[in-house]
């Protein structure tokens, strides 16, 4: 970093301008929501399950807010939080860098102030798009420079009420422990929801030595000068085919079942202010209509993506070409293929790249609630023509991004549970699964959260604007003691 340029480089200087910032926004506002015993236990006011980018955005925004009393529980290690550097295999983030990150509207907690401090002025007008592993870094300088409190190496297990409240069990480090919580706020990736989409025409029993999904941890070591076949044709089936080439596999062909690959991203011209802030205020005819119809679109992988593969001497395309079953066969396996030319083939090793699938009962941690959740095609019967069963199953989520009741025997503790991540598309757009809605996303989360407190701790609240006794006047000759 070159001092003469830009003297006040350094994130040292820039996390003095966050403090600054901050104490000028008078933030972090003061705590104000009333502790909560239970059998002896404090009551966490917010526990938050992950600590990726919508962990982060959800923890802001409520300590901004007061509400300091939360916790964040994140699976995976210090550095690994969310996919970045462990299954996200692009070289880069499909977002333009220009997007500020979940930086609660405060310049200095951007991205661009971030990279600026880290690496210059003239670095970031060179760069083009942010690599995986620098965007990990600022998430983690988020973490730290707001002190987040994350506990990491701790999963969720389950989530049940308890006489109004919510009774986590978590596995931690040092072994399970229990506690309760007032809110939950479920930030859990795209994976969140119901995990990975497996198609019926490959057998389970092939996963791991034979087979693996495109967001699995995968040892590439293995394919080394082996014959990869890739399922799908989606930026994960690409950026797996482009890595395991690049580190040394002999060859890497993706099986596409469509005829051509889809060449405008609706999901970029979605990405403004009318789809991130105003999607909820669409009735629901209307906002199915646009399910339904970015649905179909679908996204195209992106051009980086499609560049990269075919730099690979050992990279194949085959479109318009089905993959109708799989078996294994000696060491490998064999895939039978439809389309214009049906035939079975032979690889290594299968990569099945199909994305992700949204089925509340599929979630363990919400095993308690699945049967009570609402899903849309609980609460909105599509036209003839409109019908999208996939869609369909995506849970049906309140203002907030709180589940909500299917029947009147739902527990009511089921509202306290917020769903933070992709299962919140259809009711809320993408701002839970994308970058540049990731902010809106958790002050939206978070105002919710404030709103449902001050309603359920209303007496308490009242009771402390009474007890409240600070003269205005103790300094003057009017004052009149109590």
């Amino acid at each position: 970093m070159n001092q003469t340029i830009r003297p006040e480089a350094g994130l040292a200087a820039l996390e003095a301008r966050v403090r600054r910032d901050l104490e000028m926004l008078q933030l972090p506002a003061k705590e104000w929501a009333p502790p909560l015993q239970r059998g002896g236990e404090r009551v966490l006011d917010v526990a938050i399950i992950g600590a990726g980018m919508c962990g982060i955005a959800a923890a802001g925004a409520l300590i901004f807010r007061g509400l300091s009393h939360i916790r964040l529980f994140e699976a995976a290690a210090p550095g690994e939080e969310g996919p970045w550097v462990t299954v996200a295999r692009m070289d880069t983030l499909r977002s333009p860098k220009t997007l500020p990150g979940p930086c609660f509207g405060i310049p200095s907690l951007t991205f661009r102030a971030f990279y600026e401090a880290r690496e210059g002025a003239a670095a970031w007008e060179a760069l083009y798009k942010i690599p995986n592993a620098v965007w990990q870094d600022y998430l983690s300088w988020l973490i730290r420079v707001l002190g987040l409190p994350v506990a990491h190496r701790t999963r969720l297990l389950s989530l049940a009420p308890e006489e109004g409240l919510l009774r986590l069990h978590l596995a931690t480090p040092e072994g399970e422990r229990r506690l309760l919580a007032r809110r939950v706020v479920l930030a859990t990736g795209r994976a969140g929801a119901g995990g990975l989409a497996w198609p019926d025409v490959v057998p389970r029993a092939l996963r791991p030595e034979r087979a693996a999904h495109a967001y699995d941890p995968i040892d590439f070591g293995r394919l080394r000068g082996r014959s990869l076949a890739v399922l799908g044709g989606g930026a994960a089936a690409w950026d797996n085919a482009a890595t395991a080439l690049e580190r040394g596999a002999a060859s890497a062909t993706l099986y596409v079942r469509r005829a051509q690959l889809p060449q405008i991203n609706k999901g970029r011209g979605s990405a403004g202010p009318a789809y991130l802030q105003g999607w909820d205020a669409l009735d629901l005819e209307r906002r199915w209509q646009l399910i339904a119809y970015l649905h179909d679109m679908q996204a195209p992988p992106p051009h980086e993506t499609v560049h990269r593969a075919p730099r690979q001497p050992g990279f194949r395309i085959e479109l318009g070409t089905p993959v109708e079953a799989v078996r294994a066969e000696g060491e490998g396996v064999a895939l039978t293929l439809g389309g214009a030319r049906p035939r079975e083939v032979r690889h290594d090793f299968l990569v099945v790249g199909t994305g992700f699938r949204v089925d509340m009962d599929a979630v363990p941690e919400l095993a308690a609630f699945a049967p009570h959740i609402a899903r849309w095609r609980d609460r909105y019967r599509p036209p003839p023509g409109l019908s999208r069963p996939e869609m369909e199953a995506f849970p049906f989520l309140g203002p907030g991004f709180e589940l909500t009741p299917r029947g009147p025997d739902a527990p009511p503790e089921l509202g306290l549970v917020h769903l933070m991540n992709h299962g919140a598309f259809a009711s809320h757009g993408s701002i839970a699964s994308d970058i540049p809605g990731v902010a809106e996303a958790g002050e939206r989360v978070a105002r919710a959260i404030l709103r449902g407190l001050v309603q359920a701790e209303w007496p308490a609240i009242r009771a402390a604007l009474e007890a409240f006794d600070e003269p205005e006047l103790a300094t003057t000759p009017f004052f009149v003691p109590r």
